[in-house]
Parts: C-alpha cells; sequence; structure tokens
C-alpha cells in the first residue's frame, strides 16, 4: 500500500513539473522618449508614439518565442535614461534594442534607410552585424548614448528611419509598415 502511494505521489508531482513553464532568457526592447518627451516629429506624426506601437508588436509577435521579451514602456510614459538603464541592467537581458525614428535638420529629407548606433563592444557589434543583416544592411555606427554605455547586457540602438522623409514617414505609420518591421525583430529575437 505504502509503494503505491509513492508511486501515485511521485506520479502526481512529475505531471505538476512537466506543465510548470520553464523561465525564458530576457530580451528588452527599449521604445524610446514617451511621456512629455516626444522625439522627433513632424505633420502631427510622433517618434514616441511610433516606436511604442512597434516596440508591443514585437513582444506580441514573440510571445511563443524561446525569449520573453520585455518592454521599457508599454504606455505613453517617460522614464529617464538612467531609469531606464538601471531597469534593463535588473533584468540582465541577452541583448537590448532601443526603437528611435531619425530625423534631419530640414524640413524634408531625401535621406533613408535604418542606422544602428553601438558601444565599442565586441557583443554589441556582432549583435549590430547579424540586425543590420534581417533588416538588409545598414550603417552601423559608435556613440556614446547613455544606454549603449551603462547597459551592462550587448545592446544597440536603432534608427528605424527618416521623420521627414515623406515615404519612410508614411510606411512607419501604417499599420502594415508596423507590422513588417516588428515581424523582421521578431524573427531576429528568436533566430538568436
Amino acid at each position: 500500500m505504502k509503494a503505491i502511494k509513492l508511486l501515485a505521489l511521485s506520479l502526481a508531482s512529475t505531471a505538476i513539473l512537466s506543465f510548470t513553464p520553464v523561465n525564458k532568457k530576457v530580451v528588452v526592447i527599449d521604445a524610446g522618449h514617451g511621456g512629455n518627451d516626444l522625439g522627433a516629429n513632424k505633420d502631427g506624426v510622433l517618434e514616441k508614439e511610433l516606436v511604442l506601437n512597434i516596440a508591443q508588436q514585437i513582444k506580441q509577435a514573440s510571445e511563443n518565442g524561446k525569449y520573453e521579451v520585455i518592454l521599457t514602456r508599454d504606455s505613453d510614459t517617460y522614464a529617464t535614461l538612467s531609469e531606464r538603464t538601471e531597469q534593463i541592467n535588473k533584468l540582465n537581458p541577452e541583448m537590448v534594442i532601443s526603437l528611435h525614428i531619425n530625423s534631419t535638420p530640414e524640413a524634408n529629407t531625401p535621406k533613408s534607410g535604418h542606422e544602428i548606433f553601438i558601444q565599442n563592444t565586441t557583443e554589441s557589434k556582432n549583435l549590430a552585424e547579424k540586425l543590420s543583416k534581417k533588416l538588409g544592411e545598414c550603417a552601423i555606427k559608435e556613440q556614446n548614448l547613455n544606454i549603449l554605455k551603462n547597459s551592462k547586457s550587448p545592446a544597440v540602438v536603432v534608427e528605424l528611419g527618416y521623420i521627414n522623409n515623406a515615404k519612410e514617414r508614411e510606411y512607419l505609420s501604417s499599420p502594415d509598415g508596423q507590422r513588417q518591421i516588428a515581424r523582421k525583430f521578431a524573427e531576429f529575437i528568436n533566430e538568436n
């Protein structure tokens, strides 16, 4: 009788443990700006809104992947750069991707395309090179940006396009454009 009870207890605990979720490794998506910090803007299109929408879609598209995607903000709120990096460092993620939209001083610019900013570390460079291939070969530049220099994890800042380029602004603000961008990032995250 004792053996049967022990076997039943063993089977029950095995069944419970087999349904316990395994802790996933973390990827942080930082949607730049927020709150009273609009970021770049043109004709009523705001960087803070575009990057938040794309970040939320990346998280949603990554739900069944091998990483847990955590956003530094999931609403129109503002956190200082030091608060963001403190939050990121507590999470100790595998990688950090900070999303932004570029702009130039001109009212309208012919400039287009992505740019990736990195800190001068091997991990950051490797992350940027892989991401550049996924997004379609883009410029990779070293910059001394707060999130790059203060994050303890490999980090990149990605400029998704130019808000003052009419064609890119239209693409970045369209539901289809945002979905395509988010899908590329979700695929990238799950391939690494």
